[in-house]
């Protein structure tokens, strides 16, 4: 099999919360190697309407062919919190039936040493999900001042030993700079005194990194501000997260527009005038069993849907 195959999580999950209808228009903002696409296309009639996102350039080629092959799909290189102008450009702004988000990596950017994102094989710390834009991890790492470093580990990471780890880094990167992989991870291990029991010592920093990046969770935060606008009444939210600080996002942004926000104490507001956006659909979602058995990086997932009331 190949390895760097990605197999989409909660596909059938993710389709029943967005309900895909015949002739609805549907947004994809993480297309990745079009898994969830693909299945939202099955379900669509045709006079229905994909339109996907990605910034990754690999991801883009192979959502190039999909459209070249389906008339009702369209892929747009960009980032996911560019939707609203994408979609007011397309003059769907408020129409879209269902927009769904998988967010993270992909398991074929996962598994290629040269991007970056993994400790698995050694190659050159980039981390960047589109590579010609920004500044790479190790570009960051190397002009990142020490308490800048440990914040990140410490916030994005949830890194116990975030200031260890970032002192060793700026000792080490005095010898010479940090740009692989391979270096990072083994300066990981050795800064990290405990071990958690099937995790690698560098797994929180390198997810923290990315994070930093990429601007993972600002990205998150910018397209939620906007989202309600884009869905017609009616219209899903559903949303797939693969750690705690996005599923916190997600959570609350979905708990908030469900109680019509936060007002202050005493206002003479009746239940029935409270300016409430979205109503959640059903709980949170996790991977069955089986699921996690068959792919194992589906254990973390967790799948968050809403609705856009009138």
């Amino acid at each position: 099999m190949d390895s760097r195959k990605h197999i989409p999580v909660l596909l059938g999950e993710s389709m029943q919360a967005l309900g895909v209808t015949a002739n609805g228009c549907y947004v994809d903002g993480t297309f990745g190697r079009g898994g969830h696409s693909r299945a939202i296309l099955d379900r669509l009639g045709p006079g229905g309407r994909l339109l996907a996102v990605d910034r990754d350039p690999d991801a883009v080629a192979a959502g190039g062919a999909l459209a070249r092959a389906d008339t009702r799909f369209t892929i747009t290189r960009a980032r996911y919190a560019e939707l609203p102008q994408i979609l007011a450009q397309a003059g769907l702004t408020g129409r879209v039936d269902g927009l769904l988000l998988d967010l993270g990596v992909s398991s074929p950017q996962l598994d290629s040493a040269g991007r970056g994102f993994s400790f698995a094989a050694d190659g050159p710390l980039d981390m960047r999900m589109d590579p010609s834009s920004g500044e790479s991890a190790a570009d960051w790492l190397a002009r990142a001042g020490e308490a800048e470093i440990t914040r990140v580990l410490k916030e994005y990471g949830e890194e116990r030993f975030a200031r260890r780890i970032a002192r060793a880094l700026c000792r080490e990167r005095i010898q010479a700079p940090i740009t692989t992989t391979g270096r990072l991870a083994a300066l990981c291990e050795r800064a990290v005194p405990t071990r958690e029991p099937g995790k690698h010592p560098a797994t929180r920093t390198f997810q923290a990194l990315r994070i930093q990046i990429n601007g993972e969770l600002d990205e998150l935060k910018a397209l939620l501000g906007q989202v309600c606008t884009l869905l017609a009444v009616g219209g899903r939210l559903v949303i797939i997260s693969f750690h705690s600080l996005e599923d916190r996002i997600v959570k609350r942004f979905i708990r908030d527009e469900s109680r019509g926000g936060t007002l202050p104490k005493g206002l003479p507001v009746r239940d029935d005038q409270l300016p409430r956006r979205l109503k959640p659909i059903g709980r949170a979602v996790h991977p069955s069993e089986a699921e996690v058995q068959a792919n194992p990086r589906a254990r973390s997932a967790v799948l968050r849907a809403a609705e856009r009331l009138s």
